[in-house]
């Protein structure tokens, strides 16, 4: 069945960094868009990135600090975030879908989420 598996959430400082992993498995990886969404406490589904073949998409908050990439190999999907802000504290969910979209309720496969908190 499909799975996607995130981690590498953590409690970090401003300013500091992260990288948040997605182990994709189910269902052929390297053929889906893939998209990072976040969910901040009491707020809606936030769309953060997407990654297709090689373009890669970005909301205007993670423009310049997030960095979306893939490894189609290792069927893992991964977002690096830099300069973290106490705004970013959020529950991180990576999702597959078929297109380019920053709608989350058309993504496909969705996985548990991962939470970052940044406070100091």
């Amino acid at each position: 069945q499909v799975q996607l598996v995130e981690s590498g959430g953590a409690l970090v400082q401003p300013g500091g960094s992260l990288r948040l992993s997605c182990a994709a498995s189910g269902f052929t990886f390297s053929t889906y868009w893939m998209y990072w969404v976040r969910q901040a406490p009491r707020k809606g589904l936030e769309w953060v990135s997407s990654i297709g073949t090689s373009n890669t998409y970005y909301a205007n908050f993670a423009k310049g600090r997030f960095t979306i990439s893939r490894d189609n190999a290792k069927n893992t999907l991964y977002l690096q975030m830099n300069s973290l802000k106490t705004e970013d504290t959020a529950v991180y969910y990576c999702a597959a879908g078929g297109s380019f979209g920053r709608n989350p309720s058309a993504y496909t496969y969705w996985g548990q989420g991962t939470q970052v908190t940044v406070s100091s």
